[in-house]
């Protein structure tokens, strides 16, 4: 691991194509490093006003990028289905994908398109999904990697396997921590599955410590605890740019390692540079990871076991989403 690792140590991504989901903070931080070290970049999300916006930014900063948008709601499981339909009509390969778009504790519980908590559904059962539509894409890609975040909270989380959906209690932070927790779990089982039935992708999980983002204005609200802790102690966190410093290691570096986890290096792993970062002991249980793995499997009706095949839009719809778990 170098220390202080940081934008530009980045190899050249000449000729490499990103998926990255959100078209702000993190998302915008990441997809514009990769701009600039070369790479043709897609940011996928669910506002094409901000999606032209975040392309447009970019294009001012590297006018020589390929940088296009691509419409994705991860809280609806059809437009996941429309956006990897079009994009195994439209490229050849992909090689690499960075799951980072996210929601953060909405203080009432909300449902997404399909039923299932925003949170939970966004942040994991989406990424989930989509995961499984490029994989063929991926799978074409050179040195294909997928890049999942999680986050420091994800160290409080627990998956509640009778309340998965938090339909029985609601508590904002749980249910994110349950969220990122799943992330976490999904990036290490994703690396065994790839492994057993030879996918060649590399699965890495990493997270940005405390960073500037959006996530506490837009969920919370601006006017809550967590938002004004955002704006008025904004010194305590650092900015988005340097929070995305770890998922561009994981989506770069030769030295980043298959089912690694990434996060910052100092203040408890708050702050700083790209350094190994340390997983919680519920993220390690593998009898966990293999049943979240079946049971998100079967609420998206999406088979990773047929992954040369892209899934349709018929099979995702073949489970309903509120179903028990």
């Amino acid at each position: 691991m170098l220390r202080k690792w940081t934008s530009r140590d980045i190899p050249s991504q000449h000729s490499r194509t990103a998926v990255v989901t959100g078209t702000g903070g993190l998302g915008f931080e990441t997809a514009l490093a990769f701009a600039r070290a070369g790479g043709d970049v897609i940011i996928a999300g669910r506002n094409p006003a901000r999606g032209a916006e975040a392309v447009e930014r970019i294009k001012e900063s590297v006018p020589s990028a390929t940088v296009a948008f691509e419409a994705l709601d991860l809280g609806d499981l059809a437009s996941v289905v429309a956006c990897g339909d079009r994009l195994n009509a439209g490229r050849r390969s992909i090689d690499v994908l960075i799951n980072n778009a996210g929601v953060m504790t909405p203080p009432r519980r909300e449902a997404t398109a399909d039923g299932f908590e925003l949170q939970m559904g966004t942040n994991y059962l989406g990424h989930f999904a989509l995961t499984a539509y490029l994989l063929p894409l991926l799978g074409r890609g050179k040195d294909p990697r997928v890049v999942t975040l999680s986050s420091i909270a994800a160290r409080s989380g627990a998956i509640d396997f009778d309340d998965l959906q938090s339909e029985r209690g609601y508590r904002p932070m749980r249910a994110y921590s349950q969220s990122k927790l799943a992330c976490l779990m999904f990036a290490f089982e994703l690396q065994r599955r790839s492994d057993a039935a030879g996918w060649g992708v590399t699965s890495i999980a990493t997270h940005p410590g405390i960073s500037r983002t959006a996530l506490l204005h837009n969920a919370p609200g601006r006017f809550s605890v967590q938002g004004l802790a955002r704006s008025l102690l904004w010194f305590l966190f650092q900015p988005a740019a340097q929070g995305a410093l770890t998922t561009l290691f994981a989506a770069t570096s030769p030295n980043a390692q298959k089912a690694g986890y990434y996060g910052p290096d100092r203040m408890s792993e708050t702050r700083g540079y790209p350094a190994d970062a340390k997983p919680p002991p519920r993220s390690l249980d593998l009898k966990a990871a293999s049943r979240l793995w079946e049971e998100s499997s079967t609420l998206t009706g999406v088979n990773f076991g047929q992954c040369g095949i892209p899934p349709t839009a018929t099979r995702l719809f073949s489970t309903g989403a509120n179903g028990g778990i």
